[in-house]
């Protein structure tokens, strides 16, 4: 009897646990804030990309700056799934969730390192520092604005 009890609590926090996640996210973005997003990312990957080809350096450190700019990109993205499948109640395990940080953290100290030590006008150190920066938040709100509209569809045809 008392397992039945125990049982039906479980099942009432599961379902309370569900409606509070349900009204958390059940705010679909705005179209201006799904257009501003995307538009942010890319004029920052344009504009960095851009940046790269006319800049007055080898073409291996250009490679170097590109494939920093790839990893941090995919690096943040996974950062903001693993964050929000953790909310949401998705089981995400710890190495992954730890790699995404590690990774993430990695790309931007990549970055600063190779801006560091680059023989580039402050101008220009500055430049690929905002625009990488201007890239990542866009894709984490890329990321989220995707994962928003997505979650709202599918309970919307559960209901």
């Amino acid at each position: 009897m008392n397992n039945q009890v125990e049982g039906f609590e479980d099942k009432n926090k599961t379902k309370r646990k569900k409606e509070k996640i349900n009204e958390v996210f059940n705010q679909k973005p705005t179209s201006a804030f799904i257009g501003a997003s995307w538009s942010v990312l890319i004029i920052g990957i344009s504009a960095y990309c851009i940046g790269l080809w006319n800049a007055d350096i080898k073409l291996n450190e250009k490679g170097y700056y590109f494939t920093v700019l790839l990893f941090a990109l995919f690096s943040v993205i996974s950062v903001q799934k693993s964050v929000r499948d953790k909310l949401e109640g998705i089981k995400v395990t710890e190495i992954y969730y730890g790699m995404s940080w590690f990774t993430t953290i990695t790309s931007i100290v990549l970055l600063v390192i190779g801006l560091w030590n680059a023989e580039l006008l402050l101008s220009e150190k500055g430049f690929y520092g905002m625009s990488f920066t201007l890239s990542l938040f866009a894709a984490i709100s890329v990321q989220k604005n995707t994962r928003d509209i997505e979650y709202i569809k599918i309970n919307s045809q559960n209901e």
